[in-house]
């Protein structure tokens, strides 16, 4: 597999190929549904199988987020859609010239000379170009076979797959509703950072990492997994995602208590899957009540991950 991300022609050994568009922030399983429909096809006629999505999001140019909202960053999203064993990723560079860009300009210019595509599969409701004034049709209307999806909906919650509905679930702490739309157990990756060291102080060491531009779930004490990067094995960990009321802090920062582990962890790449949400976050009376609480948490998180 090969990724393009600077809006290069693609070779011609990747030319012709089925190719499936969309942002596919979350890579959830309508997602899935769409993906495996363009696979299919294209290993029906034995084309290559493109994926062309868009980076940065489209989102983060036309509007100002109040609070990150990627459910996948670029790196995370790579590995989802890398996973259904495309030929090629295609990242569009999505900037104001591309916003600005007619419909049938996107048409001629990115899916006919640099990529070369000979069929399209998007989601019903796909639209492109200058003010969004490209759909269905007019890629039909191009010549270019276009297959388009409908919605996929859970057999079990009747909802649509959809990375607002999944956004929401995590905002509001609902892991295993969010991870039963995604199809895979949504984490955070990050490189641990300097901390203040006040989790050692007390006694529970932490790996300190900055949520940056990746979605916040809800605020409070995570039952997680973590795993260093390059290993295999996932560790049984107590997480604080938030702002940490106790110490007025305003950087919202993941902290991961890794329990049963000693060892340095700066600088290293921590993968962090959360399970499920323990409480919200608290200030307490006295440093000695945190310590009490933190004693409870950790059990309670051994309590869900050893079950």
């Amino acid at each position: 597999m090969q990724i393009f991300e600077t809006g290069e022609t693609l070779p011609e050994n990747f030319r012709q190929g089925v190719v499936a568009i969309g942002n596919f922030d979350g890579v959830h399983k309508g997602h899935h549904t769409l993906l495996s429909d363009a696979k299919a096809r294209a290993e029906k006629t034995g084309v290559p199988f493109g994926i062309l999505t868009f980076e940065p999001h489209p989102r983060t140019l036309f509007q100002e987020p109040s609070e990150p909202f990627r459910l996948t960053p670029t790196p995370l999203k790579r590995k989802k859609l890398s996973e259904l064993a495309p030929d090629y990723i295609y990242e569009c560079p999505f900037d104001r010239a591309l916003a600005q860009l007619p419909a049938e300009a996107f048409i001629t210019q990115i899916l006919r000379e640099k990529l070369g595509v000979s069929e399209i599969v998007v989601g019903q409701d796909f639209r492109f170009g200058q003010n969004r004034g490209g759909d269905i049709s007019t890629l039909k209307e191009s010549g270019i076979p276009t297959h388009a999806l409908g919605d996929v909906i859970s057999t079990k919650s009747g909802q649509k797959y959809s990375a607002s509905t999944i956004r929401s679930y995590l905002r509001r702490g609902m892991i295993a509703e969010a991870n039963a739309m995604l199809g895979w157990d949504w984490e955070i990756d990050g490189i641990v950072i300097h901390g203040n060291k006040r989790g050692r102080e007390l006694g529970y060491p932490t790996a300190n990492i900055a949520l940056n531009h990746v979605l916040h779930p809800a605020f409070g004490i995570y039952a997680t997994w973590a795993r260093i990067a390059g290993e295999d094995n996932w560790r049984m960990a107590a997480t604080n995602i938030g702002i940490r009321p106790m110490f007025k802090s305003e950087q919202a920062l993941m902290e991961v208590h890794l329990l049963d582990y000693e060892g340095d962890l700066y600088d290293k790449t921590l993968e962090v899957r959360p399970v499920a949400l323990l409480r919200g976050e608290a200030k307490f009376d006295s440093l000695k009540a945190l310590i009490e609480q933190m004693d409870k948490d950790c059990q309670k998180t051994r309590d869900i991950l050893g079950a």
